[in-house]
This record gives C-alpha cells, structure tokens and sequence, in this order.
C-alpha cells in the first residue's frame, strides 16, 4: 500500500474522528479525486497537443479533450468544439500526484513565486489552485520546446467533506498551505 494512501487511512481519519462527531464510518471525510485542467480561449490543433501531451507527462495517465457546451459569440466558439484538455486522477495516482505538489511543487511557488497560484475557497467540497506557470513541473520544463505556449493549469483537490471545518482541517492535516 502506498504510505500516503495509508497515512490517510490512518492518521488523517483517526485525527478526524477525534475532533468531529460522526455517526458512521462512511461520514469520515476523504480525498475523492484531483482534477487537472488546461482551458484554452482560442483552441487550435498544436495547443490542444500539446496540452493533453503535458497533462500525460504529468500523471501517466491518459487525457481527455472537453468541448464547448454553450455557443459563445464573444469568444467565437461553437457548441461542441474543443476548448481545452483535462485529466481525472483517483487511488493512487491521485496521492502520487499530490505527494508531486507538496514536495517538489509548492516550495517552489512558496519561495520563489508567490504570485504564481490562485486559491478559491467558495465550496465547502474543494480548492481550487491556478498554477500560472505549469513550466514548475521537472517533467514539463525539461520539453521545453514544446510546452513553452501552454495556458495556466488548473488544480482541483476535491473531497467529501460537508462543512468549511472539516475541509480546512483535511488540508491542514496532510499539510497543505492555506
């Protein structure tokens, strides 16, 4: 098993029980999925390439296109074309990819670029983090002839939690900068 996984398990649910009240075990709150996004306001062929090639880099998983559900006039988009790439990462590619974040990703941003990421704290289920410069990723910055034109990335962590308490203390005990 993998120790993330299991420090979840273990520590995070037993700290969780210990503060908050619940009636059965399936109330416990939990890490459900991370999404990673890149949106793209003038999609072209190179840039969705390159896009979905870096979302593979990224988790070793395979990338799907999304596509326009509304007619947009302003931004000339049609119903159904493609606007972006986007990846869904759960189990254990989802606590590999945040270990990813936590070690090698946020001291960079903490340290050397404070401005680089945007937080969003609207829901009571997720945060939201807006990486301006995906070129932090190792992965990404050693291709960089062909990452140089991708947009910002989006990071969801999404979980199950029912209320802003619960959320702030699942990040604060996996040791997640708020």
């Amino acid at each position: 098993m993998f120790f993330l996984d299991s420090y979840f398990y273990n520590i995070v649910k037993y700290d969780l029980v210990n503060v908050f009240f619940y009636q059965k075990v399936e109330q416990i709150p939990k890490f459900e999925k991370i999404i990673l996004n890149f949106g793209y306001q003038k999609s072209s062929f190179k840039h969705l390439i390159s896009g979905l090639l870096a979302l593979e880099f990224l988790s070793s998983k395979k990338s799907k296109l999304t596509k326009s559900r509304y007619l947009n006039v302003f931004l000339k988009i049609k119903k159904g074309s493609p606007v972006g790439c986007k990846i869904v990462l759960k189990k254990h590619i989802m606590y590999f990819f945040y270990l990813k974040l936590i070690t090698s990703i946020f001291p960079k941003i903490k340290h050397s670029q404070p401005t680089n990421f945007k937080q969003s704290l609207k829901s009571i289920k997720s945060i939201s983090i807006q990486l301006r410069n995906p070129l932090i990723f190792k992965e990404l910055e050693n291709q960089y002839q062909f990452f140089k034109d991708i947009p910002r990335l989006d990071i969801t962590l999404i979980t199950t939690s029912k209320s802003q308490n619960e959320l702030f203390f699942i990040f604060k005990s996996v040791k997640f900068f708020i």
